[in-house]
């Protein structure tokens, strides 16, 4: 069984420790303060006996320390091991400030913690609601960062899990369990490793809210993460203000102004270009004679794919009119009929696509389909000119 150092002592970030096994390059120890990876907290790193960890794992009793290369010391040495000590503080202020703020969504809205992720760059922890509003998101935001500013202890205790009580999520465990507590505020069962006070945390943003499942995803970041992400935000609107020539402030009222002109622009480019399509399809349709049958065919060829459906539409409503076009690229087939020209359209395009292997459908008056070649293209443009 390995001694755990991490547990009464997070800040510690050298130690001496004796080898009981060597296995390649896993490395099991009298003692360890490296953390393995547990409880969604990711490993430490560090050197042990001058070698590089490359992981840390928890199996049973023991903790594993995983080495870049086999190490020159066996059973029985004493070896030196050091701590990456920015990335454990780091790991604490993620894993406090996680604490903090499952107990603040709890208490100020209900929301109860059902797993927690504590990721490169961001954490999250997922609460069993479908929705949390954004005001809710800041309430919870601002009541944890007073608290930071409170500085409360965060203490570490060991209780018997049948006595234990007032504990945020009931433990699964029996015997001993380890608790981080948050004056006043919290207490956990947890074996990660946590700052002394929560003003240590830093400071806490909740970044986004997502849907996920049946319950709410929230990102956040503590501490230093928390700094870097918010001047990479204000790098970003500043730079988008820049390119409109507006101050950060008059973003959202500037971006919702373009964006509802952008809207109204592309709803009139939609009108003129069904219009021009039938115009289009009318000159199309007045240069075709009538068959045998009294139906006008038009082929188009080499034709973008939005220009080729508006044409197919304004061809179908047209008396006894067929209607094949093609596009390049991609490969792109587009097939249409008036509802009097006897001609079904998805059927006929479905039966030539299944010939070259290509996919697509649609209904009686109009289909589309791609293929996988310009030889295939052509092949489906012929088999419709001979079906139609």
């Amino acid at each position: 069984m390995s001694n755990r150092l991490y547990y009464t002592d997070a800040y510690r970030t050298a130690f001496d420790a004796t080898v009981t096994a060597v296995d390649g390059t896993r490395v099991r120890l009298a003692e360890t303060a490296f953390y393995p990876t547990s409880g969604g907290q990711p490993f430490d790193t560090g050197t042990l006996g001058g070698a590089r960890i490359i992981d840390v794992v928890d199996e049973a009793d023991e903790v594993v320390q995983v080495l870049e290369a086999a190490p020159a010391f066996g059973v029985g040495a004493t070896v030196h091991g050091t701590i990456d000590w920015t990335r454990r503080f780091d790991h604490m202020q993620q894993h406090t400030g996680q604490h903090l703020l499952s107990a603040v969504f709890e208490d100020l809205i209900g929301a109860k913690t059902v797993s927690v992720h504590f990721g490169a760059q961001s954490a999250t922890l997922d609460l069993d609601v479908e929705t949390v509003t954004r005001a809710e998101a800041a309430r919870v935001e601002a009541r944890a960062n007073a608290v930071i500013a409170e500085n409360r202890a965060v203490a570490v205790s060991f209780e018997d899990a049948a006595s234990a009580t007032g504990l945020r999520k009931p433990s699964d465990r029996t015997g001993d369990i380890r608790i981080v507590s948050i004056a006043d505020l919290d207490r956990s069962a947890c074996g990660g490793t946590h700052v002394r006070a929560t003003g240590e945390i830093g400071g806490l943003l909740v970044r986004r809210l997502e849907k996920y499942k049946k319950n709410t995803r929230v990102e956040f970041l503590c501490g230093a993460r928390a700094i870097a992400r918010a001047r990479a935000d204000y790098e970003a609107l500043t730079g988008m203000a820049a390119a409109l020539s507006a101050g950060i402030d008059e973003l959202p009222a500037l971006v919702a102004a373009q964006s509802e002109a952008i809207r109204s622009a592309d709803s009139e480019r939609r009108k003129l270009a069904e219009a021009l399509a039938a115009f289009r399809a009318r000159d199309l349709y007045e240069a075709a004679s009538p068959d045998a049958a009294g139906l006008r065919r038009i082929m188009l060829l080499d034709t973008a794919v939005d220009d080729l459906r508006a044409i197919a539409h304004a061809v179908s409503a047209m008396p006894r009119a067929v209607f094949v076009g093609t596009c390049a690229t991609p490969a792109t087939v587009v097939h249409a009929a008036s509802k009097d020209a006897g001609v079904n359209a998805g059927a006929e395009l479905k039966a030539a696509l299944t010939a070259v292997g290509g996919r697509g459908g649609g209904n009686p008056t109009i289909a589309q389909g791609t293929v996988p070649t310009a030889e295939a293209l052509a092949t489906v443009a012929s088999l419709l000119a001979k079906t139609s």
